[in-house]
């Protein structure tokens, strides 16, 4: 059985971080969201996974290597542009060839992993598996409508409600998968969408059976759901000080400190991780935070964050919530009179003034 990886999407939502960086690749918990689907398909057996990728086709290759950090082997494998799930599935038609495989989301987290429903696919030899999870917005999702139990109906962000189920980004497939997706024609957003292909193997009598999911999953697609994700990822989180801790400082509950990290005047409350190299000074870093490496925070307050490496935090006055900053970027209280606030700020930005 093979793995296929869909790391190809242009994560509109999300800019202007993903201007300048894939969205597979931004980090929950310092740990990229790409990297916990690779770790979920190892755990299930996987030891070849295909990667599709896009624009940021050579971001995703030098993070991720040949896979031999995980035990695996990668193919990497271009998809022209983001025409489709259905279209990524015929793309890695050669690379799957006549096996069963599981396609997961780039950007979708789940909690517990895929191990048992790799299992269930591979017993029951059905023609293909699907997860569902009850969403309170269906609009956005694919969705199924099930009846007795079976699936009966698929739609792709549906504009009238048929269903509180929503597909959640990880699908199990035979070889007929291939002949579904040549069927379909594209949908009203110009692309072959998986919903409709898992309908033909429906209309077409190919067993498609369902797997109501139980515990977490997160589409990481909006800021909002990557805090959340961070979040619960941080929850799970064992305590650990690696780095350095002054005296004058306090680290209160699970907090990961790592190795070269420098924690001077300040308290750190969890859960909350800071990265290698990372220096906090003279600041308060509060629950749910996730600092990347070679980041200062001084003069500072953060929480329920995410900060992405090599950037800088000094004396801001106010406490930072609820935000996600982004490389190499510097923000501090200017000391240039007379005094105003003052922005270099690109496209698609948002920013909240006190």
């Amino acid at each position: 059985m093979k793995g296929l990886i869909l790391s190809g999407g242009r994560g509109t939502r999300l800019r202007p971080l993903t201007h300048t960086s894939a969205k597979q690749l931004v980090p929950i918990a310092n740990k990229p969201i790409l990297f916990y689907g690779i770790e979920a398909l190892v755990q299930a057996g996987i030891k070849h996974i295909g990667i599709i990728v896009g624009d940021t086709k050579k971001e995703i290759m030098e993070a991720v290597g040949d896979g031999s950090q995980w035990g695996v082997r990668v193919t990497y494998i271009e998809q022209e542009a983001p025409l489709g799930l259905a279209h990524a599935v015929l793309t890695a038609e050669e690379f799957i060839g006549q096996e069963h495989f599981v396609m997961y989301l780039g950007d979708n987290l789940i909690i517990n992993g895929v191990t048992e429903f790799v299992a269930e696919f591979e017993q029951n030899q059905s023609h293909s598996q699907i997860l569902l999870a009850k969403v309170p917005e269906p609009e956005q999702f694919g969705v199924a409508q099930l009846k007795d139990g079976k699936v009966v109906r698929l739609v792709e962000k549906p504009k009238t409600h048929i269903s509180d189920f929503a597909l959640v980004g990880v699908y199990m497939f035979d070889r007929h998968i291939f002949e579904a997706a040549r069927a379909i024609s594209p949908s009203w957003r110009n692309e072959l969408e998986i919903t409709d292909a898992i309908q033909y193997l429906i209309d077409k009598g190919y067993e498609v059976r369902s797997h109501i999911i139980d515990g977490w999953w997160k589409d990481t697609g909006k800021l909002e759901d990557m805090l959340e994700a961070n979040r619960i990822i941080l929850d799970t989180m064992e305590r650990r000080v690696a780095g350095s801790v002054d005296s004058d400082s306090r680290v209160e509950g699970r907090v990961v400190i790592e190795p070269g990290a420098e924690i001077v005047n300040s308290l750190i409350r969890g859960p909350a991780i800071i990265g290698p190299k990372t220096k906090i000074i003279n600041s308060f870093i509060g629950p749910f935070t996730s600092i990347n490496y070679e980041v200062v925070v001084k003069g500072s307050e953060l929480e329920h964050s995410i900060i992405l490496e090599n950037s800088s935090l000094i004396d801001i006055g106010g406490k930072i919530v609820d935000s996600l900053v982004g490389k190499n970027v510097q923000i501090a209280r200017s000391v240039l009179r007379p005094c105003a606030y003052r922005f270099m700020v690109g496209d698609n930005s948002r920013v909240g003034i006190l």
